[in-house]
Parts: C-alpha cells; structure tokens; sequence
C-alpha cells in the first residue's frame, strides 16, 4: 500500500482580504485567489488555503492529504469504520471529497488526476 500523506491544509474566512492581509504582513505568506471565494497561500512551510464560509469556525483546519485514486480510497474508508461526508466533486486543480474517522475528525483527500 502506498503512503498517504499530508499535502495541503485549508481553513475558513469571513473575510479573505482581512486573512491576506493578516497572514501576508505579519508571516510574509504569499496568495493567490481562485476566484471571490477562495484564496491559496505559498511560502508558509505547506501549502494551503482559506474558503470564504460565512458561518462559525467549528474544526479549524481541515487537513487535506493526496491519493491519485480517490474512487479506491473511499470503500477502503468506509471499511475502516469511517465514514464520506462529502461526495467526490471537482474544484480548480483537481477532484476531492472529505470524510470522518470513527472519532469524527473531517480531512479531506484531494487528486488532479
């Protein structure tokens, strides 16, 4: 079995422009936008991003790993006791979908395949 690793780590905003200007004056991260909802960030030690959500903050992180196959990886999750809790769908760059462990933390797995 292949290693499944950490790739990307992806927080929410209610306001990407106050979150560039925070992180960027105070860390020096760089952004880039993909759209009004939606912001990257570069030069912070790992990739990530910050999508715009109105509502409260209740994980902080959604933690984001990388598998070239997601149609595999979601029965071997359920398998595992797991559980999806957001269908595959695409996005700029790629395809992911998320999912809890049976402790009920949510990550997501992402693929630009």
């Amino acid at each position: 079995m292949n290693n499944i690793l950490i790739n990307y780590i992806e927080f929410t905003s209610d306001n990407l422009e106050k979150t560039r200007e925070f992180y960027g004056s105070l860390f020096g991260w760089k952004f880039t936008d993909y759209g009004p909802t939606y912001t990257s960030f570069s030069e912070s030690g790992i990739a990530g991003g910050f999508a715009l959500d109105d509502g409260p903050v209740t994980n902080g992180a959604l933690v984001v790993l990388y598998h070239t196959d997601l149609e595999s990886l979601v029965p071997r999750i359920k398998e595992a006791g797991g559980a999806i809790a957001k269908d595959i769908f695409p996005f700029p760059g790629g395809r992911r979908f998320h999912f809890k462990d049976p402790a009920g933390n949510e990550l997501a797995v992402w693929s630009d395949k």
